[in-house]
Parts: structure tokens; C-alpha cells; sequence
């Protein structure tokens, strides 16, 4: 068995977007999207270079450990954009997420970061295999929201992790095993965003080719609002014979689209990884990918840029068979008849007007995310003792979304159980400010509870020896003490009331019963001793069960 992969790509600016900062690559081992952000400060630069950087990965067999090569190849990418932002400050705040998949004929090595996403078909069913790291995402795996919940939260596009040359980047990676008939699909979020689960699913098992397949999606997207810029790869894994002519042509040809297409990477280290690959040296990347694995016939634009567009018979008013058999590089998406000199004279007052409005909107998702999160509540702690915070246990761009609300100091983490104390220095999630306080009150009430076991504890371990001559002493009411007497023994008063802590209780001596005036033999005193006797440690008479299971919890000095 010969499996091989077969693939399309295609990418889109969206209805709204000025420009297109996602960029996509398909070759014979590699398959990867990339998203920019970063607006004004060059997400399109970024997703290019992240691109430039790893697409070396696709050689003719990959010759080392799939996870390595992935987490290598992200962590240079990281540091590109970490040089570059140091070599153009003007670059700071860029970034972009990354989904990738290496394949080496039998496995795909899968990479992840950010909200793009990878799904596989199998057997009609569609799952997707990566797992978004935004901030709704971690709402929904911690049960605060639902799925569908976060599909229209106002901060559904708030990632927790990118590519943005800050630190070491933590992907995601994974292997998986690959069967004949599989269908993958990589794309970002302006295609996963506006179409549901279900349409995709239904759209990737009702077309057969990975063409048609890329342009029914794109459209989706758009006829869905085109919100975003529309990136998307399918690859289908296909089990070819050594006779079968077309093998040869399954892997050979790379498609380029979206901003690296536009702009290729900048730096000549990049350009060169890539014309050194099999793949680069085929198709010359971003300079027009040719081959039968190119855009299907009409991706062609009328004015001969190759924008993306319906293949032929899609749309009754494109024109018929237009493009057939001329392939054309993806990416330079416009569906208007405008002249690209006539777009360029009014570009610097479009951007004016589309960063005035970006700002805008930006300023107003900020303020109303920042307001949502001072709605929040989490019981944590704050040194050595429990404290009640305002926000969420999060940061972003450094800053802190959380702060002290109510401290409560005379709730010490060392007073409660281990398992108590890690969930509080773990941080415990509250509906609500009330709810918050009763979580508090519970955590004060059993410190209050293992401070008394605490003083019985040293009670015992430390009792007062009396003199030999003394008469054995008991506690009132026999040789057992009482639950009651546990209490009046352990009790601890008010820290406010005495300003100190208070003093371990001492039992209260009876007089012995035996004869007035005689002396007590010397062969009483063991059985003096054995009426009392130190205790050992842990040793509290006259508890409840339920009471003495509290106490073995309490922590031990």
C-alpha cells in the first residue's frame, strides 16, 4: 500500500478586511495556516515569515523525530519575529497562530498554537483535532460557559497563546496515524467562525475533489458575512498503486496562498530554506505554484491577477470555462472589478479610516471584556492566608486581570488539610461575590476547628508532671475525658480580645479519694502513671467519628 496525499488551498481577505494577513502552504509533506494579528503592526509580516521559516520542514522524508522537528521548527520561527521586532520596533505586537502538519507516508506529526484549527473526516464523521487557546475555550473547559455560549462571547478572539517572539512558544503536538479515505481540513478562524461544525462536515463529504472542496467553503464563508480574512487547506490521504500514472503528480506541486503569496518573507535566510526544499525548488514559492494540484479551473480573476474565485459553472454570471487549465497563485483575492493603481492612490486614506475604527472597536472590546472580568470572583491565596479576589486568575500583555478583594488573615493556609490547601493556592472559581464569602466562611471554619486540634494535640503531648508526693490526679467524671471537656480544654479565644494567642487549657485537678492523711505507698505510683499518661500525639479522647475523621485531616506539627 502506497499512500499519498492529494491537496488544495485557497485563501480569502473577507468582506470586511482591508487586507489578508492569513497566509496557507500545501506541499507533499507539509500542510500549514497562519493567522496574523496585529492589525497596523504587520500580521501579515508575521504570518509570511513564520511560514518562510518552517516550510524546510518539507523534504522528501523527513529525517528525524516528527515532535522534534515540528518544536524546533515553531521555536525558530518564534525567534524570527523576535529579531525582526528587535531590528523594526515599529513590528512590536505582531504575531500570528500556527496549525501544521508534517507527513511522513504512513503518520502526521501535528502542530498547534493559537485559534486556527486542523479537523479530520473519517467515515463521514467530523472531528476537529486541535483544541482553540482563547480565552472562551478555557471558560467552557472549566464548565463556566457553554460551546455555545462561546461561539457569541464578546471575547471569543482572545488568545492565551501566539507566535509573537516573546519567550519560548507551548504548542501543541501530537502524532497521528493515517488511514486511506481520510480528508483532512486546516483552516483559520475566518472560515471555522462564520460556518458551523455541521456544514463543514456536510461540505467535506459531498465534494469530491479538494478544489471543489476549498471553493465551496470559501464560499460559505463568505455568504456566512466574510467577517475575516478565509484561509483553508484539504488534503486527502489516497492509496495509490505502482502502476497508477497520476501517483507522481499527488505529491509533487506546493500551493502558496494568502499574504506569503502577497509578500514573501523578508529575510534571505528564509528565502533560501525555501527554494532549497524539493517543494520551493518546484514551485518557487510566492512566485506562482504550477501543476496539476494548483487552483481548480476558474480560480482565475478576470483582470489576470489570479484572485480567488467560483470554478467554472458555479456562479451562472462568471464567465464560462474562464481560466481553464491556468493556474494561478491564490491569495490575491478581489472579487471587484477596481483597478489595483485606482486601490493604491486612496490606500493611505483607507487605512486611516479602517485604523481609526479598528482602534475604536478595540477600545470599546477591551473596556467591555475588562468590565466582564471585574464581575469575577475566586477564592486564593495571599501569602500565608485566604484572600477573596476581584477578576479572573489571568494576564494579559503583562498586566494583571485580578486583585485583592477581602483578605482574611486569620485564615492561615498551614491550619488547613492538604487537599483544601491546594485547591485554595490552586484558586477555587465563584459564581458570584457571595458565593465567594460562603466558600471563605467554610475554609474559617475549619481552620477554627484544627487550631482547637492543634492545642489538644500539644495538650497531650506536653502534660503537667506533678510532684511525687502529689496524689493522683483525674479529670472530673473518670478516667475518660469528655467531648464536652475536649471543647472547654481546646477552646481559643478572640486574637482581637487578647491580642495574642491563647493558652492550651489545662484539666482541673480533683481531690483523690483515698484515705485523708495516709501517704499513697510507693507501689501506687505505676498505677499513678498509668491513670495518666502522656498521650501520644493525635490522641483525642471523647470525639465524635465524624469529628475524629476532621482531626486525622488537620495538619500535624
Amino acid at each position: 500500500m502506497t499512500l499519498v496525499l492529494r491537496f488544495a488551498a485557497g485563501s480569502h481577505k473577507g468582506l470586511i478586511r482591508e487586507g489578508n494577513e492569513d497566509s496557507g502552504y500545501a506541499g507533499p509533506r507539509l500542510l500549514a495556516v497562519a493567522d496574523g494579528m496585529g492589525g497596523a503592526a504587520a500580521g501579515e509580516v508575521a504570518s509570511s515569515e513564520v511560514l518562510g521559516s518552517i516550510v524546510r520542514l518539507d523534504e522528501d522524508v523527513p529525517g528525524a523525530d516528527l515532535l522534534t522537528l515540528l518544536g524546533d521548527a515553531v521555536q525558530g520561527a518564534n525567534d524570527r519575529l523576535r529579531q525582526m521586532v528587535e531590528e523594526d520596533p515599529q513590528l512590536e505586537g505582531m504575531g500570528c497562530t500556527l496549525t501544521a502538519m508534517l507527513w511522513t507516508g504512513q503518520r502526521m506529526g501535528l502542530v498547534h498554537v493559537g485559534d486556527s484549527r486542523a479537523y479530520l473526516l473519517r467515515d463521514g464523521a467530523l472531528v476537529q483535532i486541535t483544541q482553540d487557546h482563547t480565552w472562551v475555550q478555557r471558560l467552557v473547559d472549566e464548565g463556566r460557559i457553554t460551546p455555545e455560549e462561546a461561539e457569541t462571547h464578546p471575547q471569543r478572539s482572545l488568545l492565551m497563546r501566539a507566535l509573537d517572539g516573546r519567550g519560548q512558544v507551548e504548542p501543541d503536538l501530537s502524532i497521528r496515524e493515517v488511514r486511506a479515505g481520510d480528508r483532512y481540513l486546516i483552516c483559520s478562524d475566518g472560515l471555522s467562525g462564520p460556518v458551523s461544525h455541521q456544514t463543514l462536515q456536510d461540505t467535506l463529504g459531498s465534494y469530491y475533489s479538494p478544489e471543489q472542496t476549498v471553493q465551496e467553503l470559501i464560499q460559505l464563508a463568505l455568504r456566512g458575512g466574510g467577517p475575516d480574512n478565509i484561509t483553508c487547506i484539504v488534503a486527502d490521504v489516497l492509496d495509490v498503486g505502482a502502476t497508477d500514472t497520476l501517483s507522481g503528480q499527488f505529491n509533487d506541486v506546493p500551493v502558496v496562498v494568502g499574504a506569503v503569496a502577497e509578500t514573501p518573507p523578508s529575510s534571505a535566510a528564509a528565502d533560501r530554506s525555501i527554494r532549497d526544499t524539493p517543494a520551493g525548488r518546484a514551485a518557487g514559492l510566492g512566485r506562482g505554484p504550477q501543476g496539476a494540484f494548483g487552483p481548480a479551473e476558474g480560480y482565475g480573476h478576470a483582470d489576470g491577477q489570479g484572485g480567488f474565485g467560483p470554478a467554472a459553472g458555479y456562479d451562472p454570471g462568471y464567465p464560462e470555462g474562464h481560466g481553464a487549465g491556468e493556474p494561478a497563485v491564490y491569495g490575491t483575492e478581489d472579487y471587484d472589478d477596481e483597478p489595483r493603481p485606482r486601490r493604491k492612490k486612496n490606500r493611505a486614506l483607507t487605512f486611516s479610516l479602517v485604523g481609526l475604527v479598528t482602534v475604536g472597536l478595540l477600545g470599546a472590546g477591551g473596556f467591555f471584556g475588562y468590565q466582564w472580568t471585574q464581575s469575577q470572583y475566586y477564592v486564593g491565596a495571599e501569602g500565608d492566608h485566604v484572600a477573596v479576589y476581584q477578576g479572573v486568575n489571568q494576564s494579559l500583555a503583562g498586566v494583571n486581570l485580578s486583585s485583592v478583594h477581602t483578605p482574611y488573615k486569620d485564615i492561615e493556609l498551614k491550619y488547613l488539610p492538604q487537599d483544601q490547601r491546594t485547591h485554595v493556592t490552586n484558586t477555587i472559581s465563584a459564581s458570584s461575590l457571595g458565593d465567594a464569602d460562603d466558600k471563605v466562611k467554610k475554609l474559617g471554619e475549619q481552620v477554627a476547628f484544627c487550631k482547637k486540634v492543634d492545642a489538644a494535640r500539644n495538650t497531650a503531648a506536653n502534660p503537667t508532671t506533678p510532684p511525687a508526693t502529689t496524689p493522683a490526679v483525674q479529670p472530673a467524671g473518670g478516667t475518660q475525658a469528655t467531648h464536652a471537656g475536649f471543647v472547654t480544654a481546646t477552646t481559643v479565644p478572640s486574637p482581637s480580645a487578647t491580642g495574642r494567642a491563647p493558652a492550651a487549657g489545662v484539666p482541673t485537678p480533683t481531690p483523690s479519694t483515698g484515705t485523708p492523711g495516709t501517704s499513697a505507698p510507693a507501689t501506687a505510683a505505676p498505677s499513678q502513671s498509668a491513670a495518666a499518661p502522656a498521650a501520644p500525639q493525635g490522641d483525642l479522647p471523647g470525639l465524635s467519628d465524624e469529628e475524629r475523621q476532621r482531626a486525622d485531616s488537620c495538619p500535624k506539627p
